[in-house]
């Protein structure tokens, strides 16, 4: 890598970019209700335009995957029975999904239409090639977010081109198109309109209604607001509410229509909550048993006419457990969710290696394999539920046999290092960072099974990088910057 150093990006265009930032919703809320810009990159990173066709190629098919799998609840529940017994959380998504659907035999139809949002994380490890991270199947958030950072390079490269290009990995790179807004708000308000068409009859008797249901004191409020401008603007009537007011405010109309105090009907519920436990937790309830109430409330939403994402089944089936049972899997297995042999094999080509925790794993692992080489994972959502290296043989000991089964091990990946040093400016202040990786995350919108946005399925991109020392990626919670995509020939 190249780590001549640059002169320092003048003050004027830091401040101005922080300024943009604030004035697109690049931002999160604070807790006196100012805000403060997402940290960000100064240009974006490169990859290979065959490498992102071959991405773009395999997601799609990994959403369809995913969802046919989703639709499969035999198979969802002998498969994560053991995980149940493991993981506490994952012992009530079970049990809920067994309410919503019945058990194996006895099988009951909840009324709920299935909207899957999706977003598929990627590395493009230097020596095995792009690989997933995770899939993302409940509150996969950012699609604003991205659109906006690709929105944002191109305003640096036409106000500061000298800047730009000074920072640029490869000057001659083509920015990659980025409509992840406005491919997901066409999507959710596609299917919106379906929904409301099953009770109107053709009638329009008022806007389509999107509900997000969203955690209390949330600060990445921003990423939200721009999606629900984004449908306004469609014609979509847009509600927020957090699953405790919800579990007061819900009820049943005629055809199993879901009805929402002060407001009407319902078309679409998209989560942005649910995904921990402390998002059922409503100490003011005294409740018995913990998180009951506001977890029925879930399960009273699937029970209803209304497109739903996710479901208690998009979450299962977007496990860490599930890419793990997925890895393993012949790819002739794929067939019995409708991937041909080829489109198996494309899926296959981008799963890394993964490993259940049992006995002989823990043994092999402490007297065989290269421990830096591996992380060990949990079932938990977000940032902070990944060990590595020489800590993993520690948190392995800790672990008892009961446990096993709510942790895997996967390979680790090492993304190649972007050949020059960028900026990344956070809180205003620029810092130079030598060893940058990035990671690129594509997102996916299905209802009921088919594509539905303007892009066969396919909406848009989010690139969050950060330093090659750092574990802890995120934007919102780790070391993460928003960052860019732009792409290049090699032949």
């Amino acid at each position: 890598m190249n780590n001549i150093l640059h002169p320092l990006v003048p003050q004027s265009v830091i401040e101005e970019a922080s300024e943009w930032a604030i004035m697109h919703g690049v931002a999160f809320r604070q807790k006196d209700n100012t805000a403060r810009h997402c940290p960000f990159s100064i240009a974006p990173m490169t990859m290979e335009k065959k490498v992102f066709e071959h991405l773009k190629a395999a997601t799609p098919l990994i959403t369809k995957l995913i969802h046919n799998i989703s639709e499969d609840h035999d198979f969802l529940q002998s498969s994560l029975e053991a995980v149940a017994k493991a993981d506490p959380f994952f012992e009530r998504l079970l049990a809920l999904h067994q309410q919503a659907h019945g058990e194996i035999g006895h099988r009951i139809r909840p009324a709920r239409k299935p909207l899957l949002i999706m977003r598929t994380d990627f590395m493009d490890d230097q020596q095995h090639g792009p690989k997933v991270i995770e899939f993302n199947g409940i509150a996969a958030g950012m699609a604003p977010f991205g659109q906006r950072a690709t929105e944002f390079h191109a305003y640096l490269q036409n106000q500061w081109p000298e800047v730009y290009q000074a920072w640029s990995e490869d000057p001659q790179a083509i920015q990659a198109d980025n409509q992840g807004l406005e491919q997901l708000a066409y999507g959710i308000a596609q299917t919106a309109r379906k929904i409301q068409a099953t009770f109107t009859s053709g009638k329009q008797q008022h806007s389509p209604t999107f509900l997000m249901v969203v955690q209390e004191n949330e600060d990445n409020v921003y990423d939200q607001h721009l999606l629900e401008v984004a449908l306004q603007k469609l014609g979509i009537r847009t509600v927020r509410r957090t699953f405790d007011q919800l579990s007061t405010q819900l009820s049943t109309g005629d055809n199993q229509r879901l009805l929402l105090q002060d407001v009407g009907a319902i078309d679409v519920v998209y989560l942005r909550a649910g995904y921990q436990y402390i998002d059922y937790c409503a100490p003011k309830l005294n409740e018995e048993v913990c998180c009951q109430t506001l977890s029925q409330t879930r399960l009273f939403i699937e029970q209803h006419h209304v497109a739903v994402n996710a479901t208690f089944s998009q979450q299962l089936a977007t496990s860490k457990t599930m890419q793990m049972l997925l890895t393993a899997m012949p790819s002739e297995e794929y067939a019995r969710w409708g991937l041909d042999y080829s489109d198996a094999e494309l899926v296959k080509s981008v799963l890394a290696d993964m490993r259940p925790i049992n006995k002989q794993t823990i043994s092999w692992f402490n007297t065989q394999a290269s421990k830096h080489e591996w992380v060990l994972k949990n079932q938990g959502e977000g940032g902070g539920h990944c060990v590595f290296g020489e800590d993993i043989s520690e948190k392995l000991s800790q672990l008892t046999p009961s446990e096993y089964d709510a942790w895997a091990l996967m390979q680790r990946l090492y993304p190649h290092e972007r050949d020059t040093p960028t900026i990344a400016v956070r809180n205003g202040k620029p810092t130079q960072i030598n060893d940058i990786v990035s990671e690129v995350g594509l997102f996916t919108v299905y209802f009921d099974g088919d594509p539905v946005t303007q892009l066969d399925g396919y909406a848009g991109y989010l690139i969050r990088s950060k330093p090659a020392s750092e574990n802890e990626g995120g934007i919102h919670s780790g070391q993460g910057i928003l960052d860019s995509l732009a792409l290049v020939n090699k032949f």
